[in-house]
């Protein structure tokens, strides 16, 4: 299974949104758009998982399609890079 990495959302965005888009290219486990914590609205980013196969093809197929008068940028999702730590004084 491969994580999706979808970018340049638009703040109208919505899981059920992103998961139409994506079932198009094949089985979708999950979706998750990203939200503000207090404002509650998208962040403008998500993510989105499918089997290796089928993700490659929503990659490839979803990338700059239009949601919300916005280009999609999607690639594969990369490992989170832990911040540096910072002393706590």
């Amino acid at each position: 299974m491969k994580k999706i990495y979808v970018g340049n959302l638009p703040w109208s965005a919505t899981e059920d949104g992103l998961r139409e888009i994506f079932a198009a290219y094949g089985n979708v486990h999950s979706v998750a758009v990203i939200t503000d914590r207090d404002t509650g609205r998208s962040r403008g980013f998500g993510f989105v998982e499918m089997d290796d196969e089928d993700a490659d093809k929503a990659i490839s197929g979803a990338n700059g399609q239009d949601m919300g008068g916005r280009a999609l940028r999607v690639n594969e999702a990369q490992d989170r890079r832990s911040a540096p730590s910072r002393p706590r004084w």
